[in-house]
Order: structure tokens, then sequence, then C-alpha cells
């Protein structure tokens, strides 16, 4: 997850970073933080919490300057405190360097290892660290040596917004497993995790940044630079299933048509008698959609979302979790009573989620409910930036379908297959990463991730 977004060069740079993170806001809720450059001058803000709580309009106006970076945190790799809200900013031998990072690198801690003896001084535990540092020891002549060298040490998922002097960068990992734009806004640039980003703030669409691409964005110009050649794409699949907004275009495709079909493709494997089908809102909408159209079956939205309360899965702690699924959606107790229902989910992670959702429809008095899921089981942890990095906290992993049934407390339950997902996708099948689906990861984690996967369970 985490969101990221940047610009230059623009007048009101950090205005239009505060509302391209408030557009991305959705891939990340524990910190957000923007920085900008006016001459040599840097200013920066950053703190936890939501986008519109961080900033108000004498921060946002502290914030001189034509460049600006801005992210919004999801924890993976470092822990849930203030050093490690983004982006990171540091003065080196090439100049000053702020990062703004979205994924998570698999080979960080053996780096971090390595320079750490070689006598360099950490302020965070933060994965994107590395890149700051990598930079400052890079043997390179020139800044674009400087920065095609430290991309290449990495190995992971990483989608990047940095801040090098007077130039706006924008990379992506040779995989691709991340999403990243770019954009136009009169004569400045854009980078934005998703195109929703630009259609807030009005710009224009120009293209994604390619797998093993580096874009250098100067006052007057770009560059742009392959620094790895691409075996093969790994975009992460998750970002159709859930993470991305519905209106955004993922790997040139939009989410909402995908999510759509997953739905249809669901109610040919499922077929179902019901007299309703609902989602559990918001991911699980429009696949329900798909589902309800394919089925001849009524959609119905059977629970109502309290929209001032944030996502559920991306919460730092299962205490968290468990509150905002009690506050978050409420259901519609005389559309309910007595119908017999089909619910669609996006996703089943833990399954305490479904779990309560279900407690609450039964309590609203539903004939019975049947669950489908617009995905296949989650059986694998994810190194590459989501949130689920050990087996034991995959309900999937451990117990077989008729135990999670009786768990989540269902009638019936159905998951999407794996050749039905990606027959759904608007892509060739082998261009997208399943890893957490079948184990099979395009870039084989280290011994030491895999290891500790295992002493957790």
């Amino acid at each position: 997850m985490c969101g990221i977004f940047g610009i230059y060069p623009h007048k009101d740079a950090a205005k239009i970073a505060y509302l391209g993170l408030y557009a991305l806001q959705h891939r990340g809720e524990e910190a957000s933080g923007i920085i900008t450059r006016q001459g040599k001058k840097i200013h920066l803000h950053k703190a936890p919490g939501l986008v519109s709580d961080v900033f108000d309009e004498d921060i946002i106006a502290g914030l001189r300057g034509d460049m600006a970076i801005g992210h919004v945190r999801y924890s993976t790799t470092g822990s849930s405190n203030v050093k490690n809200t983004q982006p990171f900013y540091t003065k080196t031998r090439i100049g000053d360097v702020a990062i703004a990072h979205n994924g998570n690198l698999i080979n960080a801690k053996e780096l971090r290892r390595e320079m750490e003896e070689r006598g360099s001084l950490f302020q965070t535990t933060m994965d994107s660290e590395v890149i700051a540092h990598l930079l400052a020891r890079s043997p390179a002549g020139n800044y674009k040596e400087a920065i095609i060298w430290a991309l290449s040490q990495l190995k992971g998922a990483f989608s990047l917004a940095l801040m090098l002097n007077d130039i706006l960068i924008g990379a992506r990992d040779e995989f691709g497993f991340r999403p990243l734009c770019l954009g136009k806004l009169d004569n400045a640039y854009v980078l934005a995790s998703e195109t929703c980003a630009l259609d807030l703030i009005g710009a224009q669409y120009v293209r994604d940044i390619e797998p093993g691409e580096v874009v250098f964005i100067f006052r007057d110009n770009i560059e742009s630079v392959k620094f790895a050649k691409s075996s093969r794409c790994a975009f992460c699949i998750f970002e159709y299933i859930y993470f991305a907004r519905p209106d955004s275009c993922i790997f040139g495709h939009n989410v909402y048509a995908v999510r759509k079909k997953l739905g249809q493709r669901l109610a040919v494997e499922y077929p179902k008698k019901a007299d309703l089908v609902m989602p559990i809102p918001d991911s699980g909408t429009y696949a329900a959609l798909g589902f309800a159209q394919a089925s001849n079956i009524p959609f119905e939205m059977g629970m109502i979302r309290n929209h001032y309360i944030g996502r559920t899965f991306i919460q730092p702690t299962q205490f968290l979790r468990d509150f905002r699924v009690k506050v978050k959606l409420n259901p519609v107790q005389g559309l309910l009573k007595d119908k017999r229902t089909v619910v669609i989910e996006d996703s089943i992670v833990r399954g305490t989620t479904s779990r309560a959702r279900v407690k609450t429809l039964r309590q609203s008095g539903v004939k019975n409910v049947e669950m489908c899921v617009s995905c296949p089981p989650l059986k694998h942890p994810c190194f590459y930036g989501i949130d689920f990095p050990t087996e034991k906290e995959l309900i999937a992993a451990r117990h077989s379908l008729e135990w999670i049934k009786e768990f989540i407390g269902v009638d019936d339950l159905g998951y999407l297959s794996l050749e039905g997902m990606l027959e759904s996708m608007p892509l060739e099948k082998d261009k997208f990463c399943t890893a957490c689906f079948n184990g099979e990861y395009p870039i084989k984690p280290p011994k030491r991730l895999l290891k500790n996967v295992l002493e957790k369970e």
C-alpha cells in the first residue's frame, strides 16, 4: 500500500500535493507528509494521522516552493512511529534527498547491515531509508549515475517519488509490483500512485512509469532512463481486487470494470438462488454488481457504511481492526429480514471482519447467508508491501473451507478460482504477481524472511 505524489514545477505545489494525497488517502491512514523545495530551502511537515488532520491552511502556506512530494503511510516494514513517517529527508554528498516510497524491499536488512558495518548511521527502521544511504555511498560520478546505481542495488517492490536538489524523480522496480503514473498539469509534471489523484487536481494522464524505468523531471524538460531490463511484469493483482479506488486506471485499465468482471465470473462458478445480492461495502460493491447482473438477482445495499470511519484491513493492530468492524457498517434491517441473501466479499484475510459482519446480518433477521469471495483463498505471505507477512495471519493457510465456513458463520462459502480470477483480468495472466494465492514468488524471498514466517507459526 502507501500512496505517493509529486509535482514540479508549480507555484501551488504544496496545495496540489495536499489534494493529491487526499485522493490517495485510501492507500494509507497512519501518517501523512509533504516536503517542498523553495530555491535552496527545504520545508517539511509530516505527522501521524489523516491528510485532513495533519495539514491546515497555515501549514500548507508555510510549505513554500514549486516542487513537492507527498506520502500517505501504511506500515509494513518499520514500526508505526513518527520517525518512520515519510517523506524521508536527508543531506548527502550529491545534495538534498527526499524520498516517498510505496512497496517493500526484501533485501533492505542485508543492505542496512552492510552499510552500518561501514559506518552508516540510520535514523529510522524503514526500508526506504536504505535508498538514501545508497545514494550517499554511490561510486558514480554524477547524480544520474548515482540514482541508477542505487536503484539497481534494490530488490523487491518500489514505486518512488524522489526530490534530488531541483529535480523531481519517479522510479518503479523492474517487475512493476506497485503502480505509478505520470501526469501533466499546466506546465508541471505530476507523479501519483493512482490516476484518481490526477483526476482530482485536473491533471492529464500521460502514461504509466514503466517497470525498470526512472524519469528525471527538470524545470523545462523530462528525461527517461531504463535502469533495469524487465524479465517479466509482476503487477500486484490485489490492486484490482481491493487496494485501488474504483475510479482509478491501474496498469492501464479501469478498476471498476475489472471488479465487475470478477463478480460476473464468480456468478458463473457459484450459481445461486436468492432474494438479493449485497456487498460488503465499499470494495465488494463492484463485484456484487457484476454478480447480481450475471445472476439476474436484485442488487441491494444491505449494509450502509459510515464514511467517517477508515478502512479496517489497513489498521496496524487487531484491537483497532475489531473496533472499526463494529462501528463501520450498519445493516438495513427492514430490507434484510427473512431474505435469502448472497453476500459478496472482495477477500478474506483473517476472517474476523467477515465473522462480525455475518453475525450482524444474522441479528437483522436474514433467512440465510451465502458468501462468495471475488478472489481465491489467501494462503501465502506477501513480501512486496501487503500487511500479511506470516501464514499464521491468513485463515485460509491454516484451515479448510468447511472450517472457515463454520468460523465465519455462513450457510455456504465459495471463493473465485485462480483461473477464474486471472481470466477476468484485462492483461495476460503471466503479467501478475499471484504469490499470495499460489506461493509462486516473482523474486525469491531471502531465507531470513522465509525463516521468520516459519518461526512465527
